[in-house]
Formats: C-alpha cells, sequence, structure tokens
C-alpha cells in the first residue's frame, strides 16, 4: 500500500499517476519522445526467425486452420488426465534455440544475431550478475507477489499492450495461471545460477527462445492486421511488441518491483541491491532484443518507469477483461488456494484502488485487507532477519532456488515439464480473450489466508507486548528521574 510522505515538498513538477508520486524531470520520456519507439522493434529477431522457418517449417498442427474453434494450451494437469498418446515415439518439439544454434555457422543471417547473442557487452560484471540474481531470492516471497499481482496484473493497465496479449488467447482463464507459470520459469532460469545465465546455460536460452517468440507474435499480427486493418490498429498501438513494449516489459521486472512492489510490501532494497539487480535484467534485457540504455543506471531505470506510468497505463475495457481473468485463474487453486477477495486484496494493497478500480477488480472487506497486512509483516520479518546475517541469508537463497523450481515447474501443481516457449498462443482473426467464469475446480483449503492470519496475530501481539514493556521502562525511568529530582 502506498503511504504518502508527510515530509514530500510538492511544487509544479510534482506528479502523481495511480498512487505513486514523483518529481517530473527533463530526463523523463514524452510521449513524443517515445513515440517512435512504439515502431520500432527486433528487426534481427525476425530475420532469424524467417531463415529458422525455411530451414525447420513449423508443423502444420501449429498453424491456425480456417475455423473459429482452436484447442488451447492446456495445462500439465489437465493433459495427464486425458487419454495416453497412442504414438509411443512422438515427433520432438521444435527448439527454435537449438536450430538457431546449430545452423548459426552455416548461416549469414542466423550467425549474425548468435554472435550478438553470444558477444557480452563491456558493462557486463558477472560478479554483479551474481549479487543481482540473489537480490531475487533474498526477497523471494515478496518479489513473486509483485510480479503477479503488480508486474502482470497492474501491467493490464497497459491499453496498448493488452490489445497483442487479447489476440493471442494466451489469458483466458484456462491458461492463464499456465502462462504466469511459464514466465516465471523464464525469470527463474535467468537466477538459477550464474552459468545459467551465460552463453549456453538454461537462462541464455531461454531468453533466446522468448526474443523468436515475440518475433513469432509479431509477424503474425501484423500478417492478420495488413489482410484486415481493423484487426489491429497499428497507427494508434504501434507494432505489436515493438521497443516501448520491451522496455515495458523488462522495468516491470526490475524497476517496477523496486521501487512500487517491494515498498509497498514493506522491502526497502540497499542501494548496492538497486545497482545489481537493475544490471541483472539489463543483460536480460540485451538478450531479448531490447534497447538497454534505460536501465544504465538506477535512475534511467526508474525515471522510464515514471515515464510509463504517465503516458502509458490507461486501462480500457480489455484491460478489465484480462486482468479479471487472470484473478479468477489464480482463484482457489494450488498451492495457495487463495480466495478471490484474498486476491483482489493483494491487488489493491499494490496498485491502489484508483488503478484496480479501473480494471474493474472488486473491493474486498476490511478482513482480507488486514490478512495483506500480515502477509507484508511476515515478509518483513523473514527477508530483514537473514539478510542481516550472512550464514542465514546464503542458505535461504539456496533452498529458495530449489523450493520455487520444485513448486512451479516440476510440482504436481505447476507446470510439471519445462516449457520451451514454442508459439502455441496463436493470433487468429476469429481468436480473442472475452470475460470468463472462474474454474470452480479448485480444491478449498486453508492456505496462505490462515498463514497470513498467523502472522498478523502474532504482528499485533508483538507490538503490544513492545508497547506494554516500553511503557513500564520509559514509566520506569520517569520516576527514577522524579526521585533524583526530590
Amino acid at each position: 500500500m502506498a503511504w504518502p510522505s508527510p515530509f514530500r515538498i510538492r511544487d509544479e513538477n510534482t506528479r502523481t499517476c495511480w498512487g505513486y508520486t514523483f518529481q517530473l524531470t527533463p530526463e523523463h520520456l514524452s510521449p513524443e519522445k517515445t513515440r517512435p519507439m512504439k515502431f520500432s522493434y527486433d528487426v534481427l529477431g525476425e530475420q532469424a526467425l524467417d531463415r529458422l522457418n525455411e530451414i525447420s517449417p513449423p508443423s502444420r498442427s501449429a498453424l491456425p486452420r480456417n475455423s473459429n474453434k482452436y484447442a488451447e494450451a492446456k495445462p500439465a494437469l489437465e493433459r495427464d488426465e486425458e487419454a495416453p498418446n497412442p504414438n509411443p515415439n512422438p515427433i520432438p518439439k521444435r527448439d527454435l534455440y537449438i536450430l538457431l544454434r546449430d545452423h548459426a555457422h552455416h548461416d549469414e543471417t542466423l550467425g549474425k544475431l548468435w554472435q550478438e547473442v553470444n558477444t557480452i557487452p563491456k558493462w557486463v560484471d558477472w560478479e554483479q550478475i551474481a549479487r543481482g540474481q540473489e537480490v531475487f531470492y533474498r526477497y523471494g516471497g515478496p518479489a513473486l507477489t509483485g510480479l503477479c499481482f503488480q508486474s502482470l496484473l497492474g501491467g493490464m493497465g497497459a491499453n496498448r499492450v493488452v490489445e497483442t496479449l487479447a489476440r493471442t488467447g494466451g489469458f483466458s482463464t484456462k491458461v492463464a495461471r499456465h502462462r504466469l507459470f511459464e514466465t516465471t520459469q523464464h525469470i527463474l532460469q535467468c537466477t538459477q545460477s550464474l552459468k545459467s545465465i551465460q552463453p549456453g546455460g538454461d537462462g541464455f536460452a531461454s531468453s533466446i527462445r522468448v526474443r523468436l517468440l515475440h518475433a513469432a507474435v509479431r509477424q503474425r499480427i501484423m500478417k492478420l492486421a495488413r489482410q484486415r486493418p481493423e484487426y489491429y490498429d497499428v497507427e494508434n498501438w504501434g507494432i505489436p511488441i515493438n521497443d516501448l513494449d520491451c522496455i515495458a516489459t523488462i522495468g516491470t521486472f526490475s524497476a517496477t518491483l523496486v521501487w512500487l512492489a517491494f515498498p509497498r510490501q514493506g522491502i526497502w532494497l540497499r542501494q548496492q541491491e538497486i545497482i545489481d539487480y537493475i544490471a541483472l535484467f539489463r543483460y536480460i534485457g540485451y538478450l531479448t532484443g531490447t534497447p538497454t540504455d534505460y536501465f544504465e543506471t538506477p535512475e534511467k531505470a526508474r525515471t522510464v518507469m515514471e515515464s510509463l506510468l504517465m503516458y502509458e497505463i490507461d486501462p480500457t475495457e480489455t484491460s478489465k477483461t484480462l486482468a479479471n481473468n487472470v484473478i479468477r485463474s489464480l482463484e482457489a487453486q494450488p498451492p495457495q488456494y487463495a480466495s478471490r477477495a484474498m486476491l483482489e486484496a493483494n491487488s489493491r494493497w499494490l496498485n491502489g484502488n484508483e488503478l484496480c478500480d479501473a480494471l474493474g477488480l472488486g473491493r474486498p472487506g476490511f478482513y482480507y485487507w488486514a490478512l495483506v497486512a500480515g502477509q507484508c509483516l511476515f515478509f518483513m520479518a523473514i527477508c530483514y532477519t537473514y539478510r542481516s546475517i550472512p550464514y542465514l541469508d546464503r542458505r535461504k537463497i539456496a533452498a529458495l532456488r530449489k523450493i520455487f523450481w520444485a513448486v512451479i515447474v516440476d510440482g504436481k501443481y505447476g507446470l510439471q515439464e519445462e516449457t520451451t516457449f514454442d508459439f502455441k498462443y496463436i493470433p487468429d482473426m476469429h481468436k480473442t480473450t472475452r470475460l470468463e467464469d472462474s474454474d470452480k475446480s479448485g480444491i478449498k483449503q486453508p492456505g496462505i489466508e490462515r498463514r497470513n492470519l498467523q502472522a498478523l496475530l502474532l504482528g499485533c501481539g508483538f507490538l503490544s507486548i513492545s508497547a506494554v514493556v516500553g511503557y513500564r521502562i520509559v514509566s520506569g525511568l520517569a520516576k527514577h528521574f522524579a526521585s533524583t529530582l526530590v
């Protein structure tokens, strides 16, 4: 929750956007400066994708049919309940990263992309990148909470970006949770170890796959827009997944977390942690084809975040649809078993009432606000205690690296298998994302809400005891001081 500072000096340059207040400076981007970035994009990535499609054309099953009925990608749990595959030797999935790697030395275009991503920029400091990876796990709980409820759900307020997301069909209630886990897998791979993000590692490979996936989505939507201009408004929305969109995406994973999601959960990073964390995502942006100059320093990253808050967040009906579908896809689902009211309370705590009202989210009662307060107390107690003791800090980071992967990727209620970010949410003339009812299959069990209630009660008890003890100490000192004066 955003608390207004009584010490803030307001003047003609003070701006407040969606509950966040800052000072406007000449360094902030204006709409005139950002407009060209809506029409520039990763050209090399698209050229490489064209060559890969020529070398290994996508299977017919991956292409849209001339029908308005499409099989959506299903989570692993649903796939397991289907009949077994009668083919004991299925054709392996097409992996664009493997194709790029294996053909880079025989093709000029592919070789150019391969050389680019394998050339380490001079500004990369591997020790700093490793420290940035540790920051993510040092604040693991609030980081995942912020990524889900602010970066993703709050990001649905970006009215241009949601038009691309809606046309992929990847945010219906049936697949939104799975899509969220896929994005989290990419982050986990990029932070799993230093080797993982270096050339040849899993995080490195996933970043290249995401880059090529973006190229495929962009090409598909632009092809449909040329056939039917009313399908996608290029003039007003720009090229799909353009440079500005990519900058915003890296910003929501880094700057938004540092200056919005963490502080609103009572977590303030140390300055060196901020520098390291921004540097990590600058390198991830480099791999995914994102302009990186805007993340050269924490100050620049914060400035671009504030600029996008001013000019890019403007929720539409499409924003409402996608935001509510995310909530409904997570409702009563394992492993947290959170109620819809709890999810909406989390969203309002992190994004503020103004934005959540614009997104059409419900207004939970005071009880759920109290539960979120308990959650923040829990995060603060854990994060500040462990980071203050180096031995515990190292153990926690190592443990969360294993736990997050086990739950989100390998676990029974997670992906159950690593995604290769193949092109499965395919835009089509007849496909869009509509507001849907929640999946009622979730098992209603005590979960995150009970933990938050316990944390709240413990926190209130601790504060009460501290107040009593403090009162007695002050009273004793006052009496002693009074007696000495007599």
